[in-house]
């Protein structure tokens, strides 16, 4: 029970650690803009970065914290993450849009923490020479990422709270 207790608080001074002193941003390169943040996403910023003048199409996608659940009311959603597994799927979901799709710059950008309703969660926003390129990279990457970064989503309802699945 001692050794469980040592290893739990091992965990939470590590859990401190990161949270202080891991970077919640990373650039892979001029084209890529990942970023796990505690604070607002500024929607803005992410279109921003992906702008660029030899692309025609930029599409964006932006998740928002909704106040219902099959027709159950959501007070708020708590996000936590395993931010150095997750920046690092999300930078192989930027990877694979550059190199499958006719990108040019990606950016993904996601909250953890506590959300209210109306917050954004997520934000990506890529360009393209073309809108349907555009379209289906866009739809890629917030795909994948609900299946593959380790970020996960607690509703909390009047009643309760329950952690949800991350794959649709």
């Amino acid at each position: 029970m001692i050794r469980l207790l040592l290893l739990f608080r091992l965990f939470l001074v590590v859990e401190s650690l990161n949270k202080h002193f891991l970077p919640k941003f990373a650039q892979v390169n001029n084209y890529t803009n990942i970023q796990i943040l505690s604070t607002k996403i500024k929607v803005d910023e992410v279109e921003q970065f992906v702008a660029d003048s030899s692309c025609g199409g930029v599409v964006s996608f932006v998740g928002i914290v909704r106040d219902s659940t099959d027709s159950k009311p959501v007070l708020q959603l708590d996000f936590e993450s395993y931010e150095p597994m997750a920046i690092r799927e999300m930078k192989k979901i930027a990877e694979t849009v550059l190199e499958e799709f006719s990108v040019k710059k990606i950016a993904i950008h996601h909250r953890v923490g506590s959300l209210k309703i109306g917050e954004i969660a997520v934000a990506i926003a890529v360009s393209c020479p073309h809108r349907k390129d555009a379209f289906a990279a866009c739809e890629y990457a917030i795909d994948t990422l609900k299946q593959t970064v380790p970020i996960w989503k607690k509703e909390i309802f009047q009643d309760g709270e329950v952690w949800v699945s991350a794959h649709p």
